[in-house]
């Protein structure tokens, strides 16, 4: 059994390393997670047998009564800060560099490893006998707080290191948050503050929300949270130097000839996550180069930083600089232009975004920040505004980076006047008047004027005209705008009332193009009851929906007088959408709109109600992959979708089967683990031909 643990604890320390730090997956997550459940049972059978470095580890420890404090055996020094944020604070920081080693002009450029600024939590990370037995935070640089039950969580982070790294090392890094995790938990936190849970906030930026992570008491709270780690610096102890044969001194620095990009390249083979931008240059024109580079790019990157870090590259030379006021005279960071400015909220007003979602904005006093002159700023929604407390009249942090629209990060109460107005969301939508809907459990205000709102009139068209709608392949994203921004389509049923004559008037439309729109719209007059429903674009109704909602009411008029009771009686409908439903018929410009369509030519077969409960694959669920031999994917959802099953896009384990052809991939494969049928295009019409005849 104990030769089976090592065995499991090795493979799930291979594939952790490849998935998380190297990102090339070197197995399935269902064999990972097979392999990690056997563990588990193995070290439940044998308690004795549990080390701190077992994968199982990462999650699980009992919460802490408080943090024990750690003092550094080397400690976590700051370093200085270019105060001047242009290139000039480059060559400033070389001449500094030259100045001090006594170079002359003869002397060639020195040599650098430069790298990011990371805006995150600096971490110590201490090894012995190749396992991690504590991580601790910087404090004030001498003392700092043990942290090691949360460190543990974050799956880039080695808990042993490879037989040829030193048996005791210390190793530092970053703690940060991605962008994309960072706002994927915002979301997720505005959805709990929506649902009323207690205690529940959004975070103001991802470094915050890292910090916070790491100082959980307990250890499952900060496994919830995505966290990631760079490493940058190692540091050997004393005792252990003594041990090093001069071979490894070399290689590790510690004689003198070493490099700094030695010591990267030496974390990086230990399996620490490096970072891919840190590279040599050399001289202040490669730093000012790199400076220049990143912070041209600097917005496109995964994660948040605030400048450059400069490092002379040779450790001999560091050591011959030596330091300053607890600060090294060999680094330097190198900061970039403030993101973050104070300014004055004017006014908040409501935008309604192409979707319907209601934005509220607040107008600012125009302020210079990340680059250009800002204006405006999302508060998101309701509960953002309220949470942060924003109201016209206040001074507020703005924060831009990018491309990413501005958005304000506090208010400085202490410099509020008087008692401003609590923001609202209004109950109709500013633009066309319609009821601003917030569906319970969600964050948002909508409005429900889909078909009439100004506002949403593009991408209601565009939806319209989508080929498992209306299918009108004419209409594009350029056209729809042209046609909209021209006036010539005010409405979906303006749409078949365009003539050729207007048409040519429009950008890079010729006869020969207009005809080919007009003939478009013809065809796409004669359609279904299914397809017409999708294309209203009513909330929460999708294709599946849409068919299974003509199927049951086999016309548009008893659709649009259905109850919610009644509608509650459709296959796969539940509360959500029947609500959707009545609320977008119980708007009378979608009525109107509905008419005008009619007027203008649309039909289709109507049919006579009825539940249809008598069809043979009504509550089974399919999913169609790979290549049929006759059949394309269209045909086979149709066939399936007529006997009355869902095609859903992913395989589950409330797949019913999943039909497959030629070149089926992972979702037949994924069949196959959960023991879910697989069907050929044979066995789809053998099961048709079996279930229509009984």
């Amino acid at each position: 059994m104990s030769d089976r643990i090592a065995e499991l604890r090795a493979l799930l320390h291979e594939a952790g390393h490849h998935y998380h730090v190297l990102d090339q997956p070197i197995m399935p997550d269902a064999q990972y997670d097979r392999l990690f459940r056997e563990l588990q049972a193995l070290e439940e059978a044998r308690p004795e047998s549990i080390t701190p470095d077992s994968p199982t580890q990462r999650v699980g420890a009992a919460p802490m009564a408080a943090f024990t404090a750690v003092t550094h055996r080397v400690p976590m020094l700051s370093i200085h800060t270019e105060t001047d944020v242009t290139e000039k604070g480059a060559i400033q920081f070389d001449a500094r560099v030259r100045k001090q080693l006594g170079f002359d002009t003869q002397v060639p450029d020195v040599g650098y490893v430069v790298e990011l600024k990371f805006d995150g939590l600096a971490i110590s990370l201490q090894y012995q006998d190749h396992r991690l037995v504590q991580a601790s935070t910087r404090g004030d640089g001498q003392t700092g707080e043990d942290v090691t039950h949360t460190v543990r969580t974050i799956r880039q982070i080695p808990l042993r290191l490879p037989s040829d790294a030193p048996a005791q090392v210390e190793v530092r890094g970053e703690i940060y948050m991605r962008k994309d995790d960072f706002e994927q938990l915002n979301e997720r936190q505005r959805q709990r503050v929506a649902e009323g849970l207690k205690n529940e906030k959004t975070f103001v930026n991802p470094r915050n929300a890292a910090a916070g992570a790491i100082r959980q008491l307990d250890p499952k709270v900060a496994a919830q949270r995505p966290l990631s780690f760079f490493a940058y610096a190692m540091h050997f102890h004393a005792d252990l130097q003594d041990d090093l044969t001069p071979l490894e001194a070399t290689l590790w620095g510690l004689d003198g000839y070493g490099t700094h990009e030695k010591v990267l390249h030496m974390l990086k083979a230990w399996g620490f996550p490096v970072s891919d931008h840190s590279q040599c240059v050399r001289g202040a024109e490669g730093l000012m180069a790199f400076h220049r580079h990143i912070a041209q790019t600097r917005d496109h990157l995964p994660f948040e930083i605030d400048g450059v870090v400069y490092k002379v590259n040779e450790i001999g030379l560091q050591r011959r600089m030596g330091m300053v006021s607890r600060e090294p005279r060999w680094a330097v960071a190198h900061k970039f232009p403030a993101q973050e400015e104070w300014t004055t909220v004017q006014a908040i007003e409501v935008q309604v975004g192409r979707t319907g979602k209601l934005t509220p904005v607040a107008k600012l006093a125009p302020v210079f920040v990340g680059g250009v002159t800002v204006t405006n700023a999302t508060l998101h929604n309701e509960d953002e505004a309220r949470r942060k407390d924003v109201r016209v009249g206040d001074t507020v942090v703005v924060r831009r980076a990018g491309d990413v629209i501005p958005e304000v990060v506090k208010v400085l109460l202490d410099r509020r006047q008087g008692q401003p107005q609590v923001f609202t969301m209004p109950s109709h939508c500013p633009v066309c008047g319609s009821l601003a809907w917030r569906e319970p459990g969600e964050a948002d205000h909508r409005c429900t004027g889909g078909l009439f709102c100004t506002a949403q009139r593009k991408q209601a068209i565009l939806h319209f005209a989508h080929r498992r709608a209306m299918d009108i392949d004419a209409l594009g994203e350029k056209l729809v705008d042209q046609l909209v921004d021209s006036g010539l389509v005010k409405s979906l049923p303006d749409l078949f009332h365009l003539q050729a004559s207007q048409l040519v008037t429009l950008d890079r439309m010729a006869e020969k193009s207009a005809r080919h729109v007009l003939d478009s719209l013809t065809q796409a007059k004669q359609t279904t009851l299914a397809k017409l429903i999708f294309g209203l674009g009513i909330r929460h109704v999708g294709e599946a929906t849409a068919k299974d909602l003509a199927r049951h009411f086999g016309g548009l008029q008893a659709l649009m007088d259905a109850t919610v009771d009644q509608l509650l009686t459709v296959h796969d409908v539940g509360p959500v959408v029947a609500e959707s439903v009545r609320r977008f018929f119980d708007q009378p410009h979608h009525r109107e709109v509905v008419h005008g369509l009619i007027d203008a030519g649309v039909s289709w077969d109507e049919s006579a109600p009825g539940a249809r409960l008598d069809l043979p694959l009504l509550g089974k669920t399919y999913v169609i992959t790979g290549t049929l031999p006759s059949l394309s994917r269209e045909q086979a959802q149709a066939m399936l979708e007529e006997a009355g099953a869902k095609v859903a896009g992913s395989v589950s384990k409330k797949t019913t089967a999943v039909i497959a052809g030629e070149a089926a991939g992972s979702k037949r494969d994924k069949a196959i683990e959960l023991g879910i049928p697989i069907l050929d295009e044979d066995g789809l019409r053998q099961l048709l031909e079996d279930r229509m005849s009984s």
